[in-house]
């Protein structure tokens, strides 16, 4: 087992590499960036005239000298060789050195921490609703499978899977949002302006009313695949021979259920628990903070590319894939530990 995850870790290396340098390479060529954007400010901040600081920047029509943009390059680290500034990133990015944001100004790390608040929120209360209600629910249809609660259940959330989150949202905010029908829910951020000023109860009543309808939205088109992978992985366990022994056996319908095949069943379920748990932590909707007016890391990723924030972009980049890679280590690891029959020992 140990050589295994040492063979792991050691694989994880070379893939981190190798995704950093591709996405540096590909940053190379994608026009517009930062020295791009501050030449073309600075072009367009006055149609005439002469525009200065400290020191001539603009003149006329004659654009930027020739000096002003090699300042401007060496500003953004961009006066070096490209082979150059890889490797120098990549050995501050060893230490999480994620550097300054070229749209933002200020660290990475500490614009990442500011929108984690966001993300977490919404990342884990979906990770939470959709384990607790699609196992349980997966269960039952398996164990009535082709009744009329199966059909009706599968249905319903076959609907809600065919709606687009963010379409779901909208009507949300049309039905519940103060729009045409009723003013229940707040349509924007994770507290309200005066949560500073309330009891502690009153806080979390405040947080988890402003969660609601965010969390519903993110969360009706994942109940699906969960509930249908839960359904399908219990009834291909509960037609097999071991359950029909068990049976004759005279052992009760919950005793083969939960003794024997749940935790047969269970392992195609569980080992994307780490992943999925270590990712509700990080990731963020583009679309659904968008429309609730949530500040989180969906938003920063989509205006990091925009803008062409590298050092947001590359450095976030880089921690994800290390959290991606280990979320993959511990999963299948998790197989080991929910299985005994399996085991590493025979690829040492």
């Amino acid at each position: 087992m140990f050589a295994y995850i040492l063979r792991r870790i050691l694989l994880m290396i070379p893939t981190l590499f190798g995704i950093m340098l591709i996405t540096f390479t590909v940053t190379q060529f994608v026009p517009g960036g930062p020295v791009e954007r501050m030449i073309a400010d600075l072009e367009g901040a006055s149609g005439a005239g002469e525009v200065s600081a400290s020191t001539t920047i603009y003149q006329g029509s004659q654009g930027l000298d020739a000096e002003r943009i090699a300042q401007i390059k060496a500003m953004y680290g961009f006066d070096k060789p490209p082979v150059t500034r890889f490797l120098s990133m990549m050995k501050n990015y060893l230490v999480f050195d994620f550097g300054q944001s070229y749209y933002h100004h200020q660290s990475v790390v500490n614009l990442v921490i500011s929108k984690l608040p966001v993300s977490m929120s919404l990342g884990l209360w979906t990770f939470i609703i959709v384990y607790s209600t699609c196992i349980p629910l997966g269960i039952k249809k398996a164990v009535r499978d082709g009744s009329r609660f199966d059909v009706v259940s599968s249905t319903i959330i076959l609907v809600g899977y065919a709606i687009p989150g963010f379409v779901l949202a909208i009507v949300f905010i049309v039905l519940f949002g103060g729009g045409s029908f009723w003013n229940i829910f707040p349509l924007r951020g994770l507290v309200s302006d005066n949560w500073a000023e309330l009891s502690l109860m009153s806080k979390i009543l405040d947080y988890l009313w402003h969660m609601v309808l965010p969390i519903t939205a993110s969360t009706v088109g994942s109940l699906a695949v969960m509930t249908m992978l839960t359904k399908n992985s219990f009834l291909e366990e509960i037609r097999k021979q071991y359950v029909l022994t068990a049976r004759a056996k005279g052992l009760s319908e919950n005793q083969v259920l939960y003794h024997h095949v749940f935790r047969n069943a269970i392992i195609p379920i569980i080992t994307g628990f780490p992943g999925s748990f270590i990712t509700a932590f990080f990731t963020g909707s583009l679309l659904i903070e968008t429309i609730f007016s949530l500040d989180g890391m969906g938003l920063l990723a989509y205006e990091s590319i925009l803008n062409r924030d590298y050092p947001v972009v590359l450095g976030t980049l880089y921690f994800f894939t290390i959290l991606g890679l280990i979320s993959r280590l511990l999963s299948d690891l998790s197989y080991v530990l929910v299985d005994p029959r399996i085991t590493f020992d025979g690829r040492e």
